[in-house]
């Protein structure tokens, strides 16, 4: 019960702090190109230490994830927060062979971590086999989208928005952005499904 209160007490406090009675939007829009859009950024695709290492900390350009491929991308404020590990991967892992039978390259998992909690969480959801996780571990390609939030009020600290996009050759073809990082109502995989 005392965790029942705790999570919604959270839940309020995530609410009232980021606003739910007004939409926050981004810059980026349907038809943006997110390679544009963030110039200069690359993400960090999940692994080990170990794996970090002898990749000397390799970063992933996005052109290299974007170019030329049919990418479904969401994004959610951490690895091993509620609504995320419950519901968000979930909605992608259980549809992926959906995705992939729509002729989706890529299904990808991006968040303000970095890349070796992300690498952790996904082997905890058993998700590493269908869905790509990357972090951006300083928040710059969420900021450069104006996907960024600020979620200090929850122990967070900055973070990304919940969100999903259906991309092809880096251009965005359709955006779903929640109006708080804690509802699950629009960025979900039977949502992005509908869209492609």
């Amino acid at each position: 019960m005392a965790s029942t209160l705790l999570n919604r007490a959270s839940h309020s406090a995530i609410k009232s702090a980021v606003g739910s009675s007004s939409r926050s939007y981004a810059a980026v829009a349907v038809g943006t190109d997110l390679v544009s859009a963030a110039q200069g950024v690359s993400l960090q695709k999940a692994r080990s230490w170990d794996e970090g290492v002898s990749s000397k900390f390799a970063t992933t350009p996005l052109k290299d994830i974007f170019k030329d491929k049919k990418v479904v991308i969401f994004g959610l404020p951490g690895a091993y927060t509620g609504v995320c590990s419950q519901q968000h991967v979930p909605s992608y892992k259980n549809n992926i062979d959906k995705f992939k039978a729509k002729g989706i390259d890529s299904v990808i998992c991006v968040a303000v971590n970095d890349p070796f909690v992300l690498n952790g969480w996904a082997d905890k959801l058993e998700a590493k086999d269908s869905i790509e996780f990357y972090g951006d571990f300083d928040g710059s390609f969420h900021k450069s989208l104006e996907l960024n939030k600020d979620l200090s009020v929850a122990f967070l600290g900055p973070r990304s928005q919940r969100w999903s996009a259906y991309v092809v050759d880096g251009k965005v073809k359709a955006l779903n952005v929640e109006e708080a990082p804690s509802d699950f109502k629009v960025s979900g995989g039977d949502v992005i499904l509908g869209q492609i």
